[in-house]
């Protein structure tokens, strides 16, 4: 028996290494994305700062690791074969978890995980020992679990979601009216002020929370403590005249010095405090097994009291989770995917927005629109003019194609997004009040970007719903993690090794399966054949260029086309559901090139404006295609999802040959498109009475079927709707081809 607790113990270091990798993956968000956004430094030398960051944070770290013991429940009223259960299903729900919000990009709390993990864990196994005990109820549970803690880290979770925001809008709005956009002037009188106030909170912010579970904190601790006022004092004044001479010197910005000062702090702390979240169940496990084996007392007799007790980390073993955690920031595409998330919802500029709008973004923007307006009514004309140059964007002539290369937001917003998420991370920490680190660094980014005026009425209804997605995440990873490590729990409890054997290779087959999945999804996106915005500035550019796109939609039709008519010859409704998701990233493509119109007309030449009439055209008739395949391929999945008839044998036959008619012109049009002779446009337009007849051919069939035969409306109605849309699809081609060919003759 003793072998199996030995197995156990093996599995959970083996889930503390992959705890340790999607668990960085998910929290590098909290210390790289104000410098990647802003672009102050070289991504290399990013992951460098925030590597020294990490591996210092976790050799250096110490203390941390009492909340995996005693925090959440009462140790000494569990058996060693209870603690080791609960500890196991804490490790494969955590990973699980934590996988599954990176694959889908967004950051979630790894403290927050790992506390809910053990309270649900703990809950369940104290309720199977109260059922088994016949002098204890219900109300004996606050015997087992510490109570007082979860509601302190449940209120301190709400707190700091709503206080981070406030403090991180309020502060970038007095720095914006102060610096406004153009900081390059500003700086030169307040910039060794602003680096002065900075750099003193981050060093602060190192001592109070970075350094405070290191082992040589105990030695200055007295130090620090009783003469706090007097130590940001000097520090204040060093760091202003380091900032001052850093720029005389150096001529550059001293907020690169802030910037990669903070990253380093921020990465110092996550290492020396959440390390607890991937290592602190194997480590109280581990020792756990040491004192049960020397005990001689069987497993299910073991209290395990001895977890109450602190113990020293293991300098062997914080080396090994530093080397893992720093390997894993530099390898892992999943860490890239979260942070895209941060710096899309905060960056300064439009671009394609990647949350939908929902009920709750539209109704907070409507009321803030209306507050705005209220505002505004109040304050006088002079004073709002005045405040709204401090926030004029400076114009930056960058061609088009190196739009890629602007920052998502300036340096003076990425020194606030780390100095207010380090002083409230310290404050807290002085106060001993529960936060999670991503939840603070996130919603002062947030805040931020929304002082910034990042959120205009253009963008503001979708990075309030992705802000709500994240938020409503955090929330999710709660119950989450208590009700699935519950669950867990009572599964070994009952299945033992055979139950643990097989939620490994559960958890294993996810993990691989969700790496393959978001694998697949980059290299779609880097691979992707997607529909390209035009960049020429001349009539004749764009007319080539729309050549591209347009092959491209018609190739894509074709097989959407083929692929709907199969799907309902054979009342497939995996292939009409696929065919449906393939119209969808159709439409979704085109619609941004849409959304693209005012850029392109703004970046015309102005003796090439009569393009932007060709332009806006085609993607009309590129749009009405879209719109037709997307009404068949949701007429047909309905149609078949609902199990009405399927379409008559006749019916088939006929669809059949008009997707023959119809593939043949789709096919010839995209090779003219792809060889750009267009020459041959004018052969496609003559011929084109001949689909039309057939179509209309086909119509008269069924009318005199549903007279004589037919008996299904539904059958007729769906028929109808597709021959008449087919028809709308091949007008709508037609069209394309006539203006283009019109538009290249003269061109």
């Amino acid at each position: 028996m003793e072998n199996i607790y030995l197995l156990m113990i093996v599995a959970l270091v083996g889930l503390a290494i992959a705890d340790l990798v999607v668990g960085v993956s998910n929290d590098a968000v909290n210390f790289l994305n104000s410098a990647i956004g802003s672009k102050a430094i070289p991504f290399k030398g990013i992951l460098i700062i925030a590597s020294l960051g990490i591996f210092i944070g976790a050799v250096f770290s110490s203390g941390m690791m009492e909340v995996a013991r005693k925090g959440i429940f009462v140790p000494s009223e569990f058996y060693f074969d209870e603690i080791m259960i609960i500890f196991m299903a804490v490790m494969i729900t955590d990973i699980l978890l934590l996988d599954f919000f990176n694959t889908i990009g967004l950051p979630t709390s790894t403290t927050v995980s790992i506390v809910f993990e053990l309270l649900g864990a703990a809950v369940i196994m104290a309720l199977i020992k109260i059922g088994n005990n016949d002098a204890e109820t219900i109300s004996s549970l606050t015997k087992y679990i510490n109570t007082e803690k979860a509601v302190e880290i449940i209120v301190g979770i709400v707190l700091s979601i709503v206080i981070a925001f406030t403090i991180g809008a309020i502060v970038q709005y007095i720095s914006r009216l102060i610096f406004t956009f153009h900081i390059e002037k500003k700086m030169k009188y307040f910039g060794a002020i602003f680096g002065g106030l900075a750099l003193t909170a981050i060093s602060y912010f190192i001592f109070m929370k970075g350094l405070k579970g290191t082992p040589f904190y105990g030695s200055f601790k007295g130090l620090v403590e009783t003469n706090t006022v007097v130590i940001i004092s000097i520090s204040f004044i060093i760091w202003t005249i380091f900032s001052q001479l850093f720029m005389m010197i150096f001529k550059k910005s001293i907020l690169i010095i802030v910037i990669a000062v903070g990253s380093f702090s921020l990465a110092l702390a996550f290492a020396g405090n959440d390390l607890v979240n991937f290592i602190g169940v194997p480590m109280a496990a581990y020792h756990s097994y040491i004192d049960w084996t020397a005990s001689g007392v069987a497993a299910s007799e073991y209290s395990m009291s001895s977890l109450e007790n602190a113990v020293p980390a293991e300098p062997f073993l914080l080396f090994a989770a530093g080397a893992i955690m720093v390997l894993t920031l530099w390898f892992s595409k999943k860490a890239r995917t979260v942070s895209d998330t941060e710096i899309d919802l905060a960056r300064q500029g439009e671009g394609h927005e990647k949350f939908n709008p929902n009920v709750f973004s539209r109704a907070l923007v409507k009321a803030s629109t209306q507050m705005a307006l209220g505002l505004n009514k109040i304050v006088p004309a002079s004073l709002q003019k005045k405040i709204d140059s401090r926030f004029e964007k400076p114009v930056i002539d960058l061609p088009k194609h190196k739009a890629y290369e602007l920052p998502a937001f300036d340096m003076i917003r990425a020194s606030i997004n780390l100095v207010v998420a380090g002083i409230l991370i310290a404050t807290a920490t002085s106060m001993k009040l529960p936060l999670s680190t991503t939840y603070v660094t996130f919603m002062v980014a947030m805040g931020t970007s929304l002082a910034d005026r990042a959120w205009g009425r253009e963008s503001a209804v979708y990075r309030v719903a992705g802000v709500l997605k994240v938020i409503g995440g955090w929330f999710f990873t709660a119950f989450v993690a208590f009700t699935a490590a519950g669950t867990l729990t009572y599964l070994i409890y009952i299945g033992r090794g055979a139950m643990i054997a097989v939620l490994l290779l559960l958890a294993v087959l996810l993990l691989v399966r969700n790496y393959i999945s978001h694998k697949n999804k980059v290299k779609l996106k880097l691979n992707s054949g997607g529909l390209k915005k035009t960049e020429s500035k001349t009539v004749q550019g764009i007319i080539h260029e729309s050549a591209e796109n347009i092959g491209n939609v018609v190739s894509r039709s074709n097989k959407i086309y083929t692929d709907m008519l199969r799907g309902l010859a054979k009342q497939d409704t995996k292939k009409l559901k696929k065919s449906k998701k393939g119209v969808k990233k159709l439409n979704d493509e085109v619609e941004e090139l849409r959304d693209n119109i005012f850029y392109f007309i703004k970046n015309l030449d102005e003796t090439s404006v009569r393009g932007s009439n060709f332009y806006i055209i085609i993607l009309g008739y590129l749009t009405d295609v879209v719109q037709s395949l997307e009404f068949i391929s949701k007429t047909s999945y309905k149609h078949v999802n609902n199990n009405h008839k399927a379409l008559r044998f006749n019916q088939i036959k006929d669809l059949q040959e008009i997707d023959r008619h119809l593939e043949e012109l789709l096919n010839e049009i995209e090779d003219i498109f792809n060889k750009n002779e267009f020459e041959r446009i004018g052969k496609i337009l003559d011929n084109k009475d001949e689909i039309f007849n057939s179509l209309s051919l086909k119509i008269e069939k069924q009318v005199a079927r549903t007279r004589t035969e037919e008996s299904s409306p539904k059958n007729t109605t769906l028929y109808f709707s597709l021959l008449l849309e087919t028809k709308d699809l091949v007008s709508a081609l037609m069209n394309l081809m006539q203006e283009y060919y019109s538009s290249y003759k003269k061109a």
